[in-house]
């Protein structure tokens, strides 16, 4: 994207905290801020992938984005027009903006319906009445998911777990959407049937001109399918940049973790050194924030720290020693 070009989805200071309830004897007023200040673009044509571990509130944020989970501050723009907050626009009007693919196929489908009614139910909820209109666009939506079209009679238990994620696929299409989330696609399956579904997602997002948002702590997939990362911890992002700047020189010590962990049988064979989180240290006058894992308090106010850009694109979270 050249440089002043708007991006199609912008999120400003982002934040969702959900009071904590105290017990019969014992109030409290303390909030779990499952996404803080998150701030994140999302260019045409791109795929940008949120990682993390279980927890940092990564699909609370894909679940505001599609309008799924209202935030407690901060906007979300689509095109320079913002669809949150007090001027958002209606439920049905933002479901043609963005759609999302949940990780559990078979739990996103409604059991008692036939594909087909799963399909046809959103256009007719959008205004398309013309059965043979309805009949085509299912017929192509299905035949671009891999599917036949005659299957679209089927009900979800007569599908393998690889085909029902492709119905989830269909149906978050169907609508003709520009964003779509992808929320964990393909954990849930079997290591044969990731690579289709990869490659299925690859294929539609060259055709249909798709931009991802893809929801994942599976670093293999993110590799494969993403143009930037956004590392997110404990509902803040502590790293962002291109893929391949944020994998082969991870900034950020929980980044490293997580690119260390990335099981790797030929390392030793090799004779590679083990990322070290000493390697990188921070500038002079700064730490990397959160800098003591395992022990970060959820429920306390964040210190000031923002992104700081360490190289073209490729920004850390970084704070002030204090002095």
């Amino acid at each position: 994207m050249s440089e002043g070009t708007q991006p199609l989805l912008s999120v400003e200071e982002l934040s969702v905290h959900f009071p904590i309830q105290g017990s019969m004897f014992r109030r409290t007023n303390r909030l779990l801020r499952a996404v803080n200040r998150v701030s994140l673009t999302l260019n045409e044509g791109e795929c940008l992938s949120v990682v993390g571990e279980s927890g940092c509130g990564k699909s609370t944020l894909a679940l505001s984005i599609v309008g799924l989970q209202e935030p407690t501050s901060g906007t979300i723009y689509f095109q320079g027009r913002p669809i949150s907050g007090d001027a958002h626009p209606s439920r049905v009007e933002r479901a043609r903006m963005a759609q999302i693919v949940f990780q559990d196929p078979y739990a996103s489908l409604n059991p008692r319906q036939s594909v087909f009614a799963s399909l046809a139910g959103p256009l007719r909820l959008h205004g398309v009445t013309d059965r043979a209109e309805i009949a085509a666009r299912v017929e192509r939506i299905m035949t671009l998911v891999g599917l036949k079209p005659d299957q679209a009679r089927r009900f979800p238990h007569e599908f393998s777990g690889g085909q029902r994620q492709r119905i989830g696929i269909a149906r978050a299409l169907i609508l003709d959407p520009k964003v779509v989330v992808l929320d964990e696609p393909v954990s849930a399956l079997d290591v044969s049937i990731r690579a289709q579904i990869i490659n299925l997602l690859l294929e539609l997002k060259d055709a249909l001109g798709l931009s991802y948002i893809m929801i994942s702590h599976d670093l293999s997939v993110v590799e494969h399918m993403s143009d930037r990362v956004a590392v997110m911890y404990f509902g803040q992002l502590v790293e962002t940049g291109p893929w391949d700047m944020v994998f082969a020189n991870p900034r950020h010590p929980y980044t490293r973790r997580l690119i260390g962990a990335i099981p790797d049988p030929f390392a030793e064979l090799s004779g590679r050194p083990l990322l070290q989180l000493e390697d990188v240290p921070p500038p002079d006058g700064f730490r990397y924030y959160p800098d003591t894992f395992g022990k970060h308090d959820i429920y306390s106010s964040p210190p000031d720290s923002e992104l700081t850009q360490v190289d073209g694109g490729h920004m850390v979270r970084l704070m002030p020693i204090a002095i």
